[in-house]
């Protein structure tokens, strides 16, 4: 056996001793507490995406509006699952998922934009998910090697967000 390993009782004992914790053991290196609060922070962030994207597309108008407005239905349903992926990690490390209305917006890192013409949505649309991109490529940084699991999901999170931006800037060119 290597020498960095841990032999197979004492991984057996401890996994006994702390059942509660779930998946979190001692070979968890980041602050859970922490983390647990970072993923809320973007839970909010993916919620007020979900929000702005559907209002958008109701508010779609114009020559254009049917396929843009179409786009914003699609990244609205894309980023409800980036929520409930959110959702899902905060639980399985103990945490409780923070969707209180009352202070959604303040903990987001994206903000919620309405706007009259559809070049300006889309144009609301885009900062919004270089915003994402750019929180979320820290964040991977952050968690490095000391909670894999978070780190990709919001890996995978991320790859989404960036076909998102990129959408948008298509979107932008076609309209003018």
């Amino acid at each position: 056996m290597a020498d960095f390993l841990t032999d197979i009782q004492t991984l057996r004992d401890r996994a006994r001793a702390e059942m509660e914790k779930g998946p979190v053991t001692p070979a968890y290196r980041a602050d859970v507490e922490r983390v647990i609060g970072v993923l809320n922070e973007a839970l909010a962030t993916e919620i007020v995406c979900v929000l702005r994207y559907k209002q958008h597309h109701f508010a779609a108008t114009g020559l254009s509006a049917h396929a843009v407005a179409d786009e914003f239905a699609e990244h609205a349903s894309e980023e409800q699952e980036h929520a409930d992926r959110f959702t899902e990690r905060i639980s399985q490390l103990g945490g409780s998922p923070d969707m209180n209305p009352a202070t959604l917006v303040g903990r987001a890192h994206s903000e919620y934009t309405t706007a009259p013409q559809l070049i300006e949505m889309i144009k609301e649309n885009l900062v919004a998910e270089r915003v994402a991109i750019a929180s979320y490529t820290e964040i991977i940084t952050w968690l490095g090697d000391a909670d894999v699991t978070t780190r990709r999901l919001f890996e995978d999170v991320l790859a989404v967000e960036e076909e998102h931006a990129s959408d948008m800037i298509t979107l932008l060119e076609q309209i003018f």
